[in-house]
């Protein structure tokens, strides 16, 4: 007999908050769950069944965990790209597959990809130096993004002119044409190994301009149905065509005309799919550990109106978290709380989320407001 879902090891690559909300799905199958991260106080540790502290980018380090168990799966992509490659060749299962992480992990290829592959994305360029950046006609103002390593907006620069490239980074980069877009959107895409695929809603993101990072996500979105429906495609074409097993959040623009660009992968869950714990019937999580175990994939609609609002350390903030305000944030209909168990606060560092439902959008996005007002992480 084949074994059981509970009779397998999950090994994740990653001990942060991702990892962690992964183990607490996980727990509902009676998974063994193995965290290998570099941090002795990882969120993941006082929940997975075994914790490894150490390197996710040393070959040994990922290898000899690796063998440890049964299905591999990644919260981060900065791992060790040869030892999955060899786990992989002695019959471990790797999801998503190394060749996808590969893919991914280096912002050119991924743009590569998508031209080479009829996906609308933003015009671009490879760079590899400041000087070929001021050599090359690409027009004023653009951005430039690290090929490797960035993620949370770090690695992301905009350029206005000539004199700013001595700012620039001086690492293997591409130029993109900077996108007058009206909103950033994502779409998440789980497809198990028999091919099933199935799409989250469309959600829609606002940005706190300063930290370049998420600041809001709303889901559903009110886009127009015709929107929605491209978007979606696009998601589901990308999850084809990379052949890929697991959960893969598809990031892209709605330009002013109405276009669809993509901007990003990440394979993995994501922070455009938190909302979905409670918000639709099945979660960005479960449906990750539904995909890789090979399991029929679940029901992604919708159950109400839900805002995700991510929780930032202040900006002048660093030392022990402190939450200020959580008692009256709770004192509110329909907000649930997440904490990742992050003992120390820095500025901007993602402490937790929060996630209003309502029946009504307008209400639940007034909710996020004074959330955002009235919760804080302190020091």
């Amino acid at each position: 007999m084949a074994k059981q879902i509970s009779d397998l090891k999950l090994g994740i690559l990653g001990g942060g908050q991702l990892g962690r909300m992964l183990i607490q799905e996980a727990i509902n199958y009676n998974l063994t769950t193995l965290v290998l991260d570099p941090d002795t106080d990882a969120p993941c540790k006082h929940i997975a069944n075994y914790f490894e502290c150490g390197s996710i980018t040393d070959f040994d380090t990922v290898y000899n965990f690796g063998k440890k168990a049964d299905i591999i799966t990644i919260e981060i992509e900065k791992v060790n790209i040869e030892a999955l490659e060899q786990l992989e060749k002695e019959g471990k299962q790797v999801f998503p597959q190394s060749r996808v992480i590969r893919l991914i992990q280096d912002k050119g290829v991924q743009k590569q990809f998508f031209k080479e592959n009829n996906i609308p994305t933003a015009p671009f360029q490879l760079v590899n130096t400041k000087e070929d950046m001021r050599n090359s006609s690409f027009p004023f103002p653009y951005m430039i993004k690290q090929r490797r390593d960035g993620y949370d907006g770090k690695g992301v620069m905009k350029i206005n002119n000539l004199a700013e490239i001595d700012q620039a980074f001086d690492a293997p980069c591409l130029i993109e044409e900077l996108v007058d877009f009206e909103k950033e959107i994502a779409v998440i895409v789980t497809r198990n190994p028999k091919g099933e695929t199935k799409t989250f809603p469309m959600v829609e993101m606002e940005f706190n301009p300063e930290a370049n990072l998420v600041e809001f996500l709303i889901s559903p979105s009110t886009y127009p149905e015709s929107i929605q429906q491209r978007a979606e495609t696009i998601a589901v074409n990308i999850a084809t065509s990379l052949n890929i097993t697991g959960i893969l959040a598809v990031e892209m623009f709605v330009t002013r005309n109405g276009d669809i660009l993509v901007n990003e992968l990440a394979p993995r869950p994501h922070n455009s799919g938190h909302h979905t714990i409670e918000g639709n019937y099945v979660s960005q999580f479960e449906q990750h550990l539904r995909a890789i175990f090979s399991l029929p994939l679940g029901d992604t609609r919708s159950r109400t109106n839900a805002v995700m609002i991510n929780l930032l350390g202040e900006k002048d903030h660093n030392g022990v978290a402190k939450y200020q305000g959580l008692e009256k944030i709770m004192a509110v209909d329909g907000v649930y709380v997440h904490l990742y168990g992050k003992k120390y606060t820095k500025p901007f560092r993602k402490m937790g989320h929060i996630t209003v439902v309502d029946q009504n959008r307008e209400s639940a996005i007034q909710k996020a407001n004074y959330i955002k007002e009235t919760l804080k992480v302190i020091s």
